[in-house]
């Protein structure tokens, strides 16, 4: 792949071209370009099912969409691209590339596969700064999920853990629980 210079002020568009030239998807997190592969079968697998369960329940007016991105207010050169956002069903409709935190009412992010760093904490720090009032990371590597809640001054104040089996409990308007079972593991790491 060729070199893509990237000046000051200038990252979305680096992103685009990255993504356009190859099969990454890109973010800007804390105006750091983050790149990864397309998703292995269990993380799309997983994705899959949790839109299911959440689409199945969403009260009217809200749908769960993938391959959407949040940014982060007053700075649309700092996105985010979640594995699952619910968002009100106009986002269907919207010529907008970015979703704003207010009208989000969950972001999930699914940990990559066992070869990669987790960035989830640093990315969880950054949907709080961006306003996202839920986000739910899902570990298929532990079958754990963590459903953080409440943002104030760039942290969760509500952490709760929780294993694959075990319902999370989310708050209105979403459904009242998303069950967590028989969602897929990782392989183990050899």
């Amino acid at each position: 792949m060729a070199a893509i210079p990237v000046r000051p002020g200038k990252l979305r568009h680096a992103a685009a071209e990255i993504e356009r030239r190859t099969v990454l998807r890109v973010e800007i997190i804390g105006g750091v370009l983050l790149m990864a592969p397309p998703r292995r079968g269990k993380h799309a697998g997983t994705v899959r099912q949790l839109r299911e369960r959440l689409a199945s329940r969403l009260p009217t007016g809200l749908g769960a969409y993938e391959s959407s991105s949040v940014g982060l207010p007053d700075d649309e050169d700092d996105y985010a691209t979640p594995d699952l956002l619910v968002l009100p069903v106009e986002w269907a409709t919207s010529d907008d590339w970015l979703a704003t935190s207010h009208g989000i009412a969950l972001a999930v992010e699914v940990h990559p596969g066992p070869s990669h760093i987790s960035l989830i904490p640093t990315k969880a720090a950054w949907y709080a700064v961006a306003g996202v009032p839920v986000l739910l990371a899902v570990d298929p590597r532990k079958g754990e999920w963590t459903l953080h809640t409440h943002p104030r001054d760039g942290e969760y104040q509500g952490v709760l853990h929780g294993k694959y089996g075990e319902p999370v409990p989310l708050p209105s308007p979403l459904p009242a629980e998303l069950d967590t079972s028989g969602l897929p593991l990782y392989a183990p790491r050899t």
